[in-house]
């Protein structure tokens, strides 16, 4: 009976392992390192292929590439931090503040968005900021402006926008770790006469670290690798370094050059990453928990 019974949760084991190991090879793993390889791969004058750097070169070179890049850099590390000041009060009051019933209801309005693409929830935004849209349209009504007013297209609804479709990202593993922080430690701080920025400063952030630096990487990595929002709310003069790699690839088919500028993305945001955990000492193992 034993014997049989191990069969079975290998046999398990195997049926649920294959699929997931054959989509992660072949839709994951093979592609980047096809990528990888054509990274490095450059023409000469003569029109030969062979093993070059130039790929990576020309974004040092070019100061179009690594400006985009800073300022995009720039840009995710502002957003991740906004969106962090916006979801500890609301992780807060939905974990140790709102009952039972409201948590569930509050939790439902956090998901309801997500329900739908990214594309639909930025024309939602579009529809909203627009010259002829709802928001113009009541402010003229009610006299407070004369008549509409461009709000699209500039960097501060792009930020609008980002910190929108990244929310739940931060707010969910904050929530997965304040649940459990007792409340007695934030009643004694409070009898004992501690401010609420030091009962914050003292002990919410601290216990709370681990789900903060896990939201974190999470919003930086999903608003560094953003192409919708910035294309749609920032208009044309927002340069997003991901829009860098889509004219290499899809305007100027230029994969080499595309699959450099992608490499170098995810190693430079890896490099921002890295100097963050080390900053707040935290261990990644700890915090993909």
């Amino acid at each position: 009976m034993k014997r049989s019974s191990k069969i079975k949760i290998r046999w398990g084991f195997i049926i649920f392992f294959v699929p997931v190991f054959l989509w992660l090879l072949f839709l994951l793993i093979l592609p980047h390192i096809e990528l990888l390889r054509m990274s490095f791969v450059g023409t000469d004058f003569y029109g030969k292929s062979g093993f070059t750097f130039e790929n990576y070169w020309s974004f040092f070179k070019e100061p179009i590439y690594w400006r985009t890049f800073a300022r995009t850099a720039l840009y995710s590390i502002t957003v991740t931090f906004l969106v962090l000041v916006i979801a500890l009060p609301v992780a807060f009051y939905i974990t140790k503040l709102a009952g039972t019933k409201i948590q569930g209801f509050l939790m439902i309005l956090l998901l309801v968005p997500f329900w739908v693409s990214e594309l639909i929830r930025v024309y939602g935004w579009i529809i909203l900021l627009r010259e002829s849209g709802a928001i113009n349209y009541f402010l003229t009504k009610l006299h407070i402006l004369r008549e509409p007013i461009e709000m699209l297209y500039n960097d501060a609804t792009m930020i609008m926008g980002l910190i929108y479709t990244n929310m739940l990202f931060m707010v969910i593993p904050i929530i997965g770790v304040m649940e459990s922080l007792d409340d007695s430690l934030i009643e004694a701080a409070y009898d004992l006469g501690a401010k609420k920025t030091a009962i914050w400063a003292k002990i919410i952030i601290p216990y709370c670290l681990p789900g903060i630096m896990s939201g974190s990487i999470i919003v930086f990595m999903l608003v560094l690798g953003s192409y919708l929002t910035p294309k749609l709310m920032g208009g044309k003069n927002a340069l997003w370094f991901t829009e860098q790699i889509y004219n290499q690839i899809i305007t100027y088919f230029n994969w080499n050059q595309g699959a450099a500028f992608g490499f170098l993305l995810l190693l430079m945001s890896s490099l921002i990453i890295f100097v963050a955990l080390k900053i707040t000492r935290q261990k990644f193992t700890k915090v993909i928990k």
